[in-house]
């Protein structure tokens, strides 16, 4: 019993430690990041990932801070239909992840 306990208080820390990791950034601190030259603009971190996939529109974006760096979260729909999750870097603009949402 002692090790079911100990079990599930490792699991409940390991879970809140990586909730811990990763925090949204309201629309205050992304325009003051992009102001301060911080970021790249959303404009050209929008337009690397519509390079990717010619066509598609954007339906959400969203600029997290994880582990110390910035990722500005993208996802789009193709003129097919198909959902593509993408993470860019927000500092460099570099494409971290680009994947079919299924």
């Amino acid at each position: 019993m002692k090790t079911l306990t100990a079990l599930s208080i490792c699991a409940i820390i390991g879970f809140t430690a990586s909730i811990a990791h990763a925090r949204d950034l309201g629309p205050d601190e992304a325009l003051r990041l992009r102001d301060a030259g911080t970021i790249v603009s959303f404009e050209k971190l929008n337009a690397t990932a519509l390079a990717k996939h010619p066509g598609s529109t954007i339906t959400e974006t969203e600029l997290e801070e994880e582990y110390g760096k910035y990722i500005y979260q993208v996802e789009m729909r193709d003129p097919q239909g198909l959902n593509w999750d993408l993470e860019l870097d927000a500092v460099t603009g570099q494409v971290l992840k680009d994947h079919q949402d299924t």
